[in-house]
């Protein structure tokens, strides 16, 4: 099952998933997704695994997120791989998060976007001293997917609401605090843990090297975080940042207003929706549309030229501006697929992927779906 951009090792009860794609900081391919899907079913009905581990090979971070140049080329061509793609690893990162066994990722380096959705759906999160953790999509035109509109619209106050609209990173403690990671490993000790994890349970071998986290610069901002943010407007949410006394907010107006109106805007709705849906499933399938209108739009296609293709960093958004996003405009991107729903809520899905592919223009053809979902709570041991 190994193959050149994922090498699967059994070492004792650990099962280690390694991302072996250094020079990309391990962006994930739709062929590495399948593997690392098929390899966690693989494990989790193989007695002799007690515990997994995910990591990435070299020294810059777990995973850059996806491949964005592949969707890039992709979306001139209708988005249909695309959308291939995304189907799988969204059923990833649900089976991650229902995952019956620990599921331990060692968020050490850049972690980003799709990065996130194979790391903090986990039962244990490991960040350390040198922990990135971001999801960037409105710098490219599109919107956090892979649950991360789940993770991050049940954040504490609205630091997720932030983190999203800004595209910013933050540190390991900042991710601990907004709920995206659960322990504090110093990045020299990893090597040590992942050699106990071998033969000791995840839990017990986690507390012999966590240490607490250092202050989290991100919480101490709340304050004006949660007071700026308090709105379903993203033209309102920018005029409060950019009057506010404190110059990080006033940053955050600018960081915001250099994005895609229309990526902003969707986003916004896709974390207030998010926020009071029940289950990552349907966080997930509300994410699986608005990601098939992305890729099938202008704004994606727009956002990666400017800053990956033509690395001009001038892009031209349309509509340029967030007060000519309508509440139409939003709202058409929530709209229901029809048949060609994504369809893992209510599916019972746990498994590594979906059979067959049958993307026709607007969407994924609907499947079958039969394995059953386990438990939601974060097993550690």
């Amino acid at each position: 099952m190994d193959s050149e951009e994922v090498l699967v090792e059994r070492r004792g009860q650990l099962g280690h998933i390694v991302l072996n794609r250094p020079k990309a900081i391990n962006a994930l391919t739709h062929a590495m997704v399948l593997t690392i899907a098929a390899t966690l079913v693989e494990w989790e009905n193989d007695d002799s695994v007690s515990t997994v581990l995910i990591t990435g090979a070299g020294e810059r971070g777990l995973c850059a997120g996806g491949d964005i140049v592949a969707i890039y080329r992709d979306s001139q061509e209708g988005g249909d791989n695309s959308a291939k793609f995304w189907a799988d690893e969204y059923a990833l990162n649900a089976h991650i998060a229902r995952y019956s066994k620990p599921y331990v990722a060692f968020m050490d380096g850049v972690v980003l976007g799709g990065g996130v959705g194979i790391s903090a759906h986990g039962s244990v999160r490991i960040v350390t001293e040198r922990t990135r953790v971001g999801m960037p999509e409105t710098g490219i035109g599109f919107v956090p997917d892979v649950g991360g509109t789940f993770l991050l619209s049940r954040a504490p106050g609205e630091l997720g609401t932030h983190l999203a609209l800004t595209a910013g990173a933050v540190s390991g403690a900042d991710a601990i605090a907004l709920g995206l990671a659960d322990h504090f490993v110093p990045s020299e000790a990893l090597a040590d843990l992942a050699v106990a994890l071998r033969t000791r349970a995840a839990a017990d071998a986690v507390v012999a090297f966590a240490s607490a986290p250092p202050a989290s610069a991100l919480l101490d901002q709340r304050y004006w975080i949660d007071e700026c943010y308090a709105s379903d407007d993203a033209a309102e949410i920018v005029a409060r940042l950019a009057a506010s006394p404190v110059d990080a907010a006033r940053d955050a107006a600018s960081a915001i207003l250099a994005k895609s109106p229309t990526a902003v805007s969707v986003t916004l709705e896709s974390l207030r929706r998010a926020r009071v849906l029940g289950t990552l499933e349907e966080v997930l399938d509300q994410e699986f549309r608005v990601s098939v209108r992305f890729v099938r739009g202008t704004e994606l296609v727009e956002g990666v030229r400017a800053r990956v293709i033509d690395k001009d960093r001038t892009p031209h958004w349309s509509p340029p501006t967030l007060g000519e996003v309508t509440r139409p405009d939003v709202e058409a991107y929530f709209t229901s697929l029809g048949g060609n729903e994504l369809g893992l809520q209510g599916s019972g899905f746990q498994g590594s992927g979906f059979q067959g592919s049958g993307f026709q223009g607007s969407g994924f053809q609907e499947r079958g779906l039969s394995s059953t979902t386990g438990a939601s709570d974060r097993r550690t041991s």
